[in-house]
């Protein structure tokens, strides 16, 4: 079978995309960013290691909820210019989108943290737009991946599964009806992290002459689940990666602060990002707690109790985590950006948090992946990221279901 043309919406820096390219079942025709440094990123994946000539104008930049600008064409101040998606594809048959929205808005942790529930916050119906697009191509198939607190989110009063559930039957697909059948952690794959999410298969009804109930059942209780592997750990992960070790006092070098040596390292994105005394203190102390086998601070309470003794300030929740060698990973998230504490290297002699590529590794991106922008942005459109080897995962699968409806 040739492969199959897809459309990549709310891109980011490419993770579920080139999990699908990895497959070698799929051709990416066309997608859409808002953000620069992850818009950037993908755009040089694309033409590097995929030889999209053309990928500076297949990867559009702009807000995709501006959805008829970004089907046929736009002029801004803020995005430049585009031909839009219908020129792009021009006669073209798209056979699957695949996309996530932003999921700050249905996350537990956002939901946590906002003070109102993150009910006012407009990511809660950037699924709208996923269907708008959907109306416009028609693809036979679509991908929609979301974090487990979409399950549970209802930011009108009504559960936002009921409301998409709604909006895809009326734009023509059927979905797996109990959603919770579709969550997955990546951890189950091969992928060094424990991190769920729900992938939701959309089939277009009209395809399958009443059979989508009984397809989609096998890609999720026999397809999907053929794809399992043994677990990976952290150590499997990143321990072969060069180490970086702590200065006694911190130096400059071209301007650039650094608490740890050597300063940069012939691994791409491999650089220790920058950390204070305290900081660097608290790391080797919760590092040889573990090493030692101690284990006085691995409860939820004494890290609380450690941060406010150090701080003096009182948290809701622990601020410190190590990663276990012989474990997967806590969850990568976005959120690590603002800081590393939750993702501290397990090796007490380096007492410091993980770096943009160990955070890209335990992702499964590879290291010929090249992530641009500011060392905040890279962290953070990592954590966005799904992890490619879960998506060539999803990918296969698909294609899997794909060949047997053929």
């Amino acid at each position: 079978m040739e492969k199959l043309n897809l459309i990549d919406l709310f891109s980011g820096c490419g993770g579920l995309l080139d999990g699908f390219l990895q497959s070698g079942h799929f051709n990416a025709v066309a997608g859409i960013e808002w953000e620069k440094y992850p818009c950037d990123t993908l755009r040089r994946r694309l033409r590097d290691k995929w030889g999209h000539k053309n990928s500076d104008k297949e990867v559009i930049l702009f807000d995709i909820q501006r959805t008829d600008e970004f089907l046929n064409g736009f002029s801004d101040k803020e995005y430049g210019q585009s031909s839009g998606l219908l020129k792009i594809i021009s006669n073209k048959k798209i056979d699957v989108i695949i996309g996530g929205p932003p999921c700050q808005a249905y996350s537990l942790a956002g939901r946590i943290r906002d003070p109102h529930g993150m009910k006012d916050d407009y990511r809660n119906f950037l699924f709208e737009s996923y269907i708008k697009i959907l109306n416009a191509i028609k693809p036979n198939f679509f991908i929609f991946e979301n974090v487990v607190g979409l399950l549970s989110a209802s930011p009108t009063g009504t559960p936002i599964t009921e409301i998409i559930t709604d909006a895809f039957a009326k734009a023509g697909y059927q979905i797996i009806q109990n959603l919770r059948e579709a969550v997955f952690d990546v951890s189950d794959f091969g992928v060094p992290q424990r991190r769920k999410r729900v992938i939701i298969l959309g089939i277009r009804s009209d395809i399958v002459d009443g059979n989508a109930s009984k397809l989609l059942d096998d890609f999720y209780k026999k397809i999907i689940p053929s794809f399992y592997r043994d677990k990976q750990t952290v150590e499997d992960a990143i321990g072969d990666l060069p180490p970086f070790y702590p200065l006694e006092e911190p130096v400059k070098v071209n301007g650039v602060k650094y608490s740890h040596q050597p300063f940069s390292s012939s691994i791409p994105n491999h650089i220790p990002r920058f950390h204070n005394n305290r900081d660097i203190g608290i790391f080797k102390l919760l590092t040889t707690d573990i090493e030692e086998g101690r284990f006085e601070f691995a409860s939820t309470e004494k890290l609380k109790e450690l941060y406010t003794k150090l701080t003096g300030r009182k948290s809701n929740i622990h601020k410190y985590y190590v990663l276990r060698r012989n474990e997967p990973s806590n969850t990568i998230p976005a959120h690590l950006y603002k800081d590393g504490m939750r993702h501290i290297h397990p090796d007490s002699k380096q007492s410091r948090s993980i770096t943009v590529r160990e955070a890209a590794r335990l992702q499964t991106f590879d290291d010929d992946f090249i992530f641009l922008g500011p060392m905040m942005a890279q962290y953070k459109m990592i954590g966005n990221a799904v992890p490619p080897l879960f998506a060539k995962v999803i990918a296969n699968a698909l294609y899997e279901l794909i060949c047997k409806i053929k």
